[in-house]
């Protein structure tokens, strides 16, 4: 295993001989459209929870060109009927492998909301028809594929394999679950942006190679039966310290220390046919990182151990940098699961080429016109960059894409806002968005790239902008002017979310931005107001937003427009106290917020915030046995009082703030007056049995009539939804 082996270019590889059939029309769904191509089968055949849309918003569309662009014929599988293997048969078999992913979103993220309820709708598919793909996607998908062609290899990858490639809290099953890749039965899962780990292991199993024995591909997950031995194990509490361990004890072992002595550690794991290995602190630096693998604690003990759940999470994230991450090992039961560093973030010159593909932006033929509110959100949209550096501990973005900004040249996108004016059905002259996980980190990152290298932070801005950081606006600002400049373009808007604290760097950038950018509103993410939610969020600090506000009130007066802020909040985040979400609702008052709709924090897999959720120790700083507690809202009923405090002008959460505020003591803020948050009287037909019949209300107290709220875009923010606004006039 040598997954430090220099990359190759995206597209330098020769190739595959199927490359003479050319480029299709639409990837093929049917053995008709393979029979009009010319195709006697598949080499590679796509299986995806989504609507296949033909866009490079879409992993399936991205992923399946940039097979095509490298020889293979590919076909996709859309949606299939999960409950037997014959939809999975519907293409043939495949030459090489299937390709697995549950699409765009994290499965139970699509189809559960964060009180665990059944959505009736699904943006990713046709109609917005809700159960079009089953829970857990990339398991009950691969294990269908399994029974179809039992000997095709079967490769797993996207969102979903990518945030549970490890052992995770799953919290619709409220325990932690061992990594996908066992439930699925897959022989290799590729996390992150996969480009370059799928096309050479595509490559390579054309000459013959099982993707079951790649172990030298960066961002991959495998299993072993035993670790190789040229490698050294390097135990994960040496790395980070979780104090006392206290372990399973394990059959094959004669004598089990009962816990680890000072300056020395117990490696994980199984120890079978094996004695107790003590490793010395000295061992940190005597072997090189590229040689080095760090054993988190198993499985089975994260399962039992919230403070060793705590303690792995944060290892994983501190492992996160392509330029020093060590490969991860964890036990699950008689394997080991491999997992190499992170790949190596594509150049502007692949980033330009992977969008240079011929997409044809467009749905499948086979959706026959249907509505498909994905497509529709980003259907006049551009996107600039990837990764983001934020580090929000709610978002799987950092997971999945990282924290390395990788942008796209001027050209590259101004081909694309060329091609959606001429080729887009319905291009009214509006780009929808310029943008991406963030709209304003294009171009940004590290000073120095030997500083970048070696860096481990968790966020680039928090708790303040690290003073290596490049926070030069200008190549965004002539971004901007130069789509504005193209033919058939009108306005350009940006609705991407906007990180406010780097925009600061940069008036010029804020000028321009609210001059020429802003639809009438601009939806930000403060997410809390008080300190103790905000640093277990890593956000800033609410003084930063009322200095933003400052200047986008300003020069929208220069600009002679009336344009508003739309802020988005997290209810029951980790960290929340029930005081905490009190000050928040005095603040929406005060400021004449009143939130149409909200959502408590929904713990995704593998985020730092999800860690804090269950073990209720905070991972941002070493975790030990004597960590501080950290306060989670868990149960229901706490959970819908914190979401009842963003909607306090709701009568149907009065009784419920009633009650919570007599119990906090702070009685003071029931009546009738502007001093109040909730009337002491309640509106008959709302909020609980018997609360009394409806007084009448006095012209002084009635509420400022209510102005309907701009629908803001579909967005996967972590898998936190936001909140829209409407702010009192």
């Amino acid at each position: 295993m040598n997954p430090t082996a220099v990359f190759r270019p995206l597209f330098s590889y020769r190739p595959y001989w199927a490359a003479r059939f050319g480029v299709a029309p639409f990837l093929p769904m049917s053995r008709h459209e393979m029979d009009q191509l010319g195709w006697d089968s598949c080499d590679v055949i796509l299986v995806t929870g989504d609507a296949y849309i033909d866009h490079p918003s879409f992993g399936v569309a991205i992923i399946g060109r940039l097979l095509e662009a490298q020889g293979f014929r590919v076909g996709v599988i859309s949606q299939p009927d999960w409950r037997s293997p014959e939809p999975f048969q519907a293409l043939g078999r495949p030459n090489l492998f299937f390709g697995v992913t549950a699409g765009n979103m994290d499965s139970m993220v699509n189809r559960y909301t964060a009180d665990r309820r059944l959505r009736s709708n699904d943006a990713y598919s046709p109609d917005d028809e809700g159960g079009r793909r089953p829970d857990r996607a990339v398991i009950v998908y691969s294990q269908r594929v399994r029974e179809a062609y039992r000997d095709v290899p079967v490769i797993i990858g996207g969102i979903e394999a990518s945030l549970r490639r490890v052992a995770h809290y799953d919290y619709w099953s409220d325990k932690v679950r061992r990594s996908v890749l066992l439930d699925s039965r897959a022989d290799l899962l590729i996390y992150g942006n996969g480009e370059r780990a799928l096309v050479e292991a595509a490559h390579r199993i054309a000459r013959g190679e099982h993707p079951r024995d790649m172990k030298d591909l960066r961002g991959t997950a495998f299993l072993l039966d035993t670790p190789p031995g040229d490698w050294h194990v390097l135990d994960s509490t040496l790395v980070d310290r979780p104090g006392p361990v206290q372990r399973h004890r394990d059959p094959y072992c004669e004598e089990i220390p009962e816990q680890c002595g000072p300056g020395q550690a117990v490696a994980w794991g199984k120890a079978a046919g094996a004695q107790v290995i003590r490793v010395q602190r000295r061992a940190l630096t005597a072997h090189p990182r590229e040689r080095t693998v760090i054993r988190l604690p198993d499985c089975d003990t994260v399962q039992d151990d919230p403070v060793l759940y705590a303690h792995a999470s944060r290892l994983i994230h501190l492992e996160t940098n392509p330029g020093n991450a060590r490969a991860l090992l964890q036990g699950h039961g008689d394997k080991d699961l491999w997992i190499n560093p992170p790949p190596i973030p594509l150049s502007t010159i692949e980033l330009d080429q992977l969008f240079d593909l011929p997409f044809t932006r467009a749905p499948h033929p086979a959706y026959r016109g249907a509505r498909i509110p994905a497509w529709e959100m980003i259907r006049f949209s551009v996107n600039i960059m990837r990764g983001c550096f934020g580090g929000c501990t709610f978002c799987s973005i950092t997971e999945h894409e990282g924290r390395i900004i990788q942008s796209r040249s001027e050209d590259s996108i101004e081909r694309e806002v060329d091609e959606i004016r001429d080729k887009v059905e319905g291009f009214t002259g509006i780009i929808s968005d310029l943008g991406g996980p963030t709209a304003n980190m294009y171009q940004l990152g590290c000073k120095d790239k030997a500083i970048e290298a070696h860096c481990r932070r968790l966020s680039c801005v928090h708790p303040r902008i690290c003073r290596n950081l490049n926070t030069d606006h200008g190549p965004l600002i002539r971004l901007y002017r130069r789509i504005r400049k193209r033919p058939g373009v009108k306005k350009v808007l940006i609705a991407s979310g906007l990180r406010y604290d780097l925009a600061l760097e940069s008036k010029e950038y804020v000028r321009e931005l609210v001059t020429h950018h802003v639809g009438g509103y601009l939806k930000i993410a403060p997410e809390h107001t008080q300190p103790g939610p905000l640093s277990r969020m890593m956000k800033p600090g609410i003084d930063v937003y009322e200095r933003f506000r400052e200047l986008f009130e300003r020069f929208s007066r220069e600009a002679g427009k009336e344009q508003y802020l739309v802020p988005y909040f997290i209810a029951a985040h980790p960290g929340t106290t029930d005081e905490d979400m009190l000050h928040l609702a005095l603040w929406l008052k005060h400021n004449g917020f009143r939130l149409d709709q909200v959502q408590a924090f929904l713990p995704g897999p593998m985020a730092l915030a999800t860690a804090m959720y269950h073990a209720e120790r905070d991972p941002l700083k070493p975790v030990t046995r004597g960590s501080e507690r950290v306060s989670t809202a868990k149960g229901l009923r706490q959970r819908r009082l914190h979401k009842a405090f963003l909607r306090y002008h709701d009568p149907e959460n009065w009784p419920l703030l009633r009650e919570a505020l007599q119990r906090m003591g702070r009685a003071d803020l029931i009546g009738n007056g502007r001093r109040h948050l909730v009337p002491r009287f309640q509106p008959a037909g709302t909020g609980a049995t018997g609360e009394g019949r409806r007084r009448p209300v006095q012209a002084a107290e009635r509420p400022a009539p209510r102005r309907k709220s701009p629908r803001g875009p579909v967005t996967d923010r972590g898998a936190v939804a936001g909140s829209r606004t409407r702010k009192r006039r």
